[in-house]
């Protein structure tokens, strides 16, 4: 490529002189290509170390004059075709106008000025389709990385680092590139390379290690092998970005699809040096995740920026400090101490914004007041007129506090609820469950005595730090809030904070009337989840009152059902009944909505996906806890597996499931409040409540006994309602009880045992889990998928799990190196394991030539395409696993019939398609014939039905009779249904007839597959035999048929046909057959070869045997002489297109006897192929063509597989 001219003083030190003219010199750096000895060993290894240009770029082109000791260098190249090109145009363009110039300087000058008109010019056409790129060394470094690893234009890189690699107890000094898809490492020192490819969905495990044997490291393993990284400037740094990539790797096993890049970033005001866009992108994406997860706010909430402040604090009568937060929709500010004070304020219920007077107390003062009266004051800001301008901005960009959707009253007319499912008008709508339930209970506040009064005492107190610290979303949220949460929130209180705290009052909020219209898009329409929901419906808390009758029912089937419709890559989840139940008990029904997609989509994250991924990693994170805080018992319960059998059902559900509901909802107030750390906290504190009985324990059952007892008894003594005893409580209760345990003490007791426990170390050892979890999963879905097939085919245990990773992989591939058709359409997790993951036609091709024992040179693609079609039995273009084994499997372990079959099979409708063959007439007719035969067997079958029922008829009573005729038609129908179903052995006889055209690519195919053959002229001898025995039975058959088909023909109309007038006289189908298979031998089977390399000895003795010995040399005409010119090609093949018989045909049972006659053909077809020696050669090709060697020229070729 051009480059500005840079100064060069020693043009000779490193370089070799490769060409020279008077004006420019162009040059080759030592040690790249062929030779150089151990000067070209030292500069390839200060290269590699020093990370210099000179690795991307080995050529180079430099202006000299005679009168000047310095060089200019002008152009650089990767290759040595680029440089060429760069030389030749210098040499065509430049060279004859410098030439005529008396001064130095000015053919300095002149040059100097083209190269950056040019540079200038490809910069202007590249910005338009790329406003935002890279800076120069960066991309630099991209373009070593696919030169070195063989990466396509589609795999970014985002950072790159110098490290050690150790390989044993050798550091290897080289580079780390960090892609979207893959770890890779490279290094050479003194001619000693190491290449290192690592995909990130492969890595399980990432961590920081430090050892005596290795330094401070990074520690990568695989499912194989572990790799320590070391020597890095920032190890910190590169160990976030690794766990990033990390994770979105493992996004893209969940979810199947490709990174996007964000492309509406903010643009720096400068190029970053040796920062990418896509570094600048993942940052942000950690930053947002990090701003959304503190303030519990929605997905597409993106952080603009923060800055230092002080916030005055009415309520301490100071000033606290900490950090602003500014986004599209929200103003935040959280204390630099934890717990001091947090704020969430929605643009949406900002009113003003304005710079206050500034004063040595309140220095660059900014107010902003909200549309509930309430005032905030923030200080000391660095850049306070810049921050407000940008609020002004978001202001102006927000719309006004939308109004609730126009629903009308409940007692407003029946006509404008009619026909809608939901409305105002619903007792649901307005009410939570436990508040209708309260209203048609006989109890009174008397009657409740002294629980009442403490309900009302609490919910004074917390009326009390409303008058203080605000209500709604725009409250002071201080360790004071934190306190009333813990010692439970109110039951008239509960909806509504569970909605504050959450966020989900915001997205609610935002999107008013989403729920009604939600609800009559989904309410009627018939999917898996909803005949789930269904089933589970009447199974969600029923010994509670409310859910025993259908308002309770119907509303929780609202929810559910509005939500599968929302979300259906979630759809339902069994615990979500349960969940949701507690939610409508105490919420209105669109907020129980908004609460549980916070839930499901925020605060439990992959919970309740079809595999309970998030579920799974809590599981993985609680095992970790428990060896860290409990040690002796972790190892106890691990001898006894209870820890992954109890703990599932306790994150799923949140303890609603095995605690009364009124002790778990004090769980839920926390949890709202705090996260995931409070179910951690208290499950750690069950165990070490139960450490004694459960060290005593001798087997899981009894285990699973002493914790269930213990959480049935968990009560809230604190409670106005009734206690309602858990069902599994009542049911094993037995003799002897144990004692009751408050929830508020064993709550309480939690945070004084486990309070250190933090939410970041939570979330980073989410991550480590999640890894594990991922993979393991895979793991299963490998194993399942290879036992269902070792029935299916004759490959091994180890042979069917390479082939799955290889199919695998070729899928991962495509979701991020771009396909024909979406990730989503190829990966459908409801499909069983064998079906869930397919590829196109072109992976398949890929697939099908590293893979195939019947290796056809050029004519592999074409055999490919119609395999795919082949077995493509949906038509969808895609094929699962099951079907390329399928087909994989009767290629090497079928017996000689099956794969002649199958090779037969490839010349039919609809593996042959009408642009491979000209005429398919014979095999269409029979399909239609079959259809026909079809139609007419099921006319036969219904009449037959209809005898039957009509002759029952007449023997029963009228009614009798009519219910008797439609058991007998279920019947009927039910006996067809599984007819149908039936798998039907497909023989020899069913296979149809094929024609001459399809016989034609029939053998083209068997002569293709015989071109790399040791006994290669035995093979082409016994198909020319078997070809031109065929013919004659075919002639035979032909004459055959047309006598006994007469009088058929004479019934039906004349069917579109070449009639004899069309034939060519003298010309016979056998001759027109050889003719065409001549002519497929002289289709190339290899790229294009010089002049004098064109002539292949091999084709030319195999054409003597099709032209000789068994066939009769009056059958082939003139036209098949081998050396026939271009024109005389093109007349016979329009000669051979209008002679061909459509009468003419042969079944498959004549193909397969006339093949046996000859010895070679049987053995060939009955060999058995190992597939190990081509998935070895296929691990090793995907391995060369990710390298390039140090002596090379040439540019690395792509990823085949």
């Amino acid at each position: 490529m051009w480059i500005q001219p840079e100064e060069v003083l020693l043009a000779g030190a490193l370089w070799v002189s490769e060409r020279a003219n008077p004006f420019f010199v162009l040059q080759r750096r030592r040690g790249h290509g062929r030779g150089g000895g151990l000067s070209g060993l030292l500069v390839g290894t200060l290269d590699v170390v020093l990370d210099s240009s000179a690795r991307v770029a080995p050529y180079r082109i430099l202006l000299q004059t005679s009168d000047s000791q310095i060089y200019w260098n002008v152009a650089c190249g990767s290759s040595r075709k680029e440089i060429t090109e760069h030389w030749d145009w210098l040499e065509t363009n430049l060279l004859q106008t410098v030439a005529i110039f008396d001064n130095d300087e000015d053919v300095t000058t002149f040059v100097k000025g083209k190269i950056c008109g040019i540079i200038a010019e490809e910069k202007r056409l590249k910005q338009r389709e790329e406003p935002e790129e890279d800076s120069g060394k960066f991309r630099e470094a991209e373009l070593k990385m696919r030169q070195l690893f063989g990466m396509p234009e589609e795999e970014k890189l985002v950072n790159y680092y110098s490290c050690s690699f150790w390989k044993g107890r050798v550091p290897r000094q080289g580079w780390l590139y960090l892609s979207i898809n893959h770890l890779c490492f490279y290094s050479l020192l003194l001619g000693k390379e190491v290449t290192l490819v690592v995909p990130w969905t492969e890595v399980t495990q990432l961590e920081k290690n430090a050892t005596l044997v290795f330094p401070e490291s990074v520690r990568v393993s695989t499912r194989h092998t572990e790799r320590f990284f070391s020597m890095f400037l920032n190890i910190n740094e590169t160990l976030a970005l690794m766990e990033q990539l990390a994770n979105i790797a493992m996004r893209q096993l969940l979810d199947n699809e490709a990174f996007a890049a964000d492309h509406s970033l903010p643009k720096p005001c400068k190029t970053l040096k040796n920062v990418s866009v896509l570094k600048r992108d993942l940052d942000a994406r950690a930053k947002n995740e990090r701003y959304r997860t503190m303030f519990r706010l929605t997905q597409d909430e993106r952080l603009d920026g923060h800055t230092d402040c002080t916030l005055w604090a009415p309520f301490a009568k100071t000033h606290v400090i900490g950090q602003l937060f500014i986004s599209n929709n929200y103003i935040c500010f959280n204390s630099r101490e934890e717990e001091v004070c947090q704020l969430i304020i929605p643009l949406r219920e900002v009113s003003v914004v304005e710079k206050a007077d500034s004063s040595s107390v309140l220095p660059c003062p900014v107010s902003i007041s909200t549309k509930n009266k309430m005032n905030f004051l923030f200080s000391n800001l660095k850049d306070r007129d810049f921050l407000v301008q940008r609020i002004s901005d978001f202001l102006q960009r927000t719309p006004d506090s939308p109004l609730p959707p126009t629903m009308s009253s409940p007692a407003g007319p029946e006509s404008v609820h009619r026909g809608r499912q939901y409305h105002s008008g619903l007792p649901t709508a307005s009410q939570s469950l436990l508040q209708l339930y309260h209203v048609t209970t006989t109890a009174t506040t008397e009657d409740l005595g002294p629980r009442a009064m403490k309900e009302k005492m609490k919910e004074e107190v917390w009326n009390i730090h409303f008058s203080e610290f605000g209500r709604g979303v725009c409250m002071y949220r201080t360790s004071r809030t934190r306190e009333l949460v813990l010692n439970g929130i109110p039951e008239s209180l509960r909806g509504e904070l569970w909605l504050l705290f959450s966020g989900a009052q915001n997205e609610m909020d935002s999107h008013p009337g989403y729920y009604g219209d939600l609800v009559e898009r989904a309410m009627g329409q018939c999917s898996l989840a909803t005949e789930e929901i269904e089933r589970d419906l009447h199974r969600s808390m029923p010994e509670h009152r409310a859910f025993q009758n259908e308002t309770g029912i119907a509303a929780l089937r609202r929810v559910l059902t509005a939500y599968a419709h929302r979300n259906p890559g979630i759809g339902y989840c069994q615990a979500m009944n349960i969940v949701t139940s507690v939610l409508l008990l105490y919420c209105p029904e669109e907020h129980a909505f908004w609460l549980l997609v916070a839930l499901c989509e925020r605060m439990l994250p992959d919970y309740y996906n079809t595999r309970v991924v998030g579920a799974l990693v809590d599981q993985g994170v609680f095992e970790d806890l428990t060896r860290l805080f409990l040690p002796a018992l972790h190892e106890h319960m691990q001898d006894l597996g209870v820890i992954s059998t109890i703990s599932l059902s306790w994150f799923l559900t949140l303890f609603l499931s095995v605690m009364p509901f009124h002790s778990a909802a004090l769980l839920v107030d926390c949890f709202f409040y705090e996260g995931i750390k409070v179910i951690f906290q208290v499950a750690l504190a069950v165990l070490h409540d139960n450490m004694d009985a459960l060290l005593s324990c001798s087997d899981e059952g009894e285990a699973m006994t002493i914790l269930g007892r213990y959480l049935d008894h968990v009560v809230n003594r604190h409670t106005v309602s009734l206690n309602i005893p858990h069902l599994h409580a009542l049911l094993t209760s037995g003799d002897e009880p144990p004692p009751e345990i408050d929830i508020l003490d064993l709550i309480k007791s939690s945070y004084e045992k486990f309070g250190s426990l933090r939410s970041d170390v939570i979330e980073q050892m989410r991550f480590k889990q999640r890894l594990k979890v991922i993979q393991s999963l895979e793991d299963t879905a490998k194993r399942s998928v290879v036992r269902a097939m070792m029935t299916e085919s004759a490959f091994s245990i180890d042979e069917l799990e390479e082939l799955y990773c290889l199919f695998k992989s070729k899928h991962m591939t495509s979701c991020y190196w771009g396909s024909r058709s979406s990730a989503a359409e190829r990966h459908d997790p409801s499909l069983p394991y064998l079906e869930q993951y397919r590829i196109d036609p072109a992976q398949f091709c890929q697939l099908f030539t590293a893979l195939t024992p019947w290796v056809c040179g050029g004519h592999t693609p074409s055999l490919s395409a119609r395999l795919f079609r082949l077995l493509d039995q949906n038509r969808d273009g895609l094929v699962n696993f099951k079907e390329f084994i399928t087909g994989l499997s009767v290629m090497y372990h079928g017996d000689m019939t099956e794969k002649l079959k199958l090779l037969y099979k490839l010349h039919l409708p609809p593996a042959l398609c009408a642009e491979e063959a000209e005429s398919a007439l014979e095999a269409t007719t029979f399909f239609t014939e079959e259809e026909t035969q079809d139609s007419s067997l099921v006319s036969h079958l219904d009449s037959v039905r209809q005898q039957e029922v009509t002759g029952d008829d007449g023997k029963k009573e009228a009614g009798e009779g009519e219910k008797k005729r439609e058991v007998k038609d279920y019947k009927f129908y039910l006996r067809m249904w599984t007819k149908e179903k039936e798998t039907k052995t497909e023989t020899i006889k069913d296979l149809p007839r094929i024609n001459q055209e399809q016989f034609i690519e029939f053998c083209k195919t068997l002569y293709n597959l015989f071109s790399e053959e040791e006994a290669e002229q035995q093979l082409y001898h016994a198909i020319a035999t078997v070809a031109s025995l065929l013919l004659r039975i075919g002639e035979v058959g032909k004459k055959f048929n047309n006598g006994t088909n007469k009088p058929a023909a004479a019934q039906a109309p004349p069917p579109v046909q070449a009639t004899p007038h069309d034939f060519v006289e003298g010309a016979s189908a056998e001759s027109q057959v050889f003719q065409a298979l001549a002519d497929a031998q002289l289709e190339p089977t290899a790229p294009p070869m010089p002049d004098e390399d064109v002539q292949d000895d091999t084709s030319a003795s195999s054409y003597s045997v099709v032209s000789s010995g068994s066939l009769p040399c009056d059958d082939i005409g003139d036209d098949t002489v081998l050396g026939c010119s271009g024109e005389q090609r093109r007349g016979s093949e329009q000669r051979r297109g209008s002679v061909l018989d459509v009468d003419w045909s042969i079944t498959f049972e004549q193909v397969l006897a006339s093949l046996l006659t000859e010895q070679p053909l049987v053995h060939y077809f009955e060999r058995k192929e190992n597939i190990q020696n081509k998935m070895a050669a296929c691990k090793a090709q995907r391995a060369v063509e990710r390298q390039i060697s140090s002596a090379s020229d040439h540019e690395v070729s792509q990823h085949s597989i």
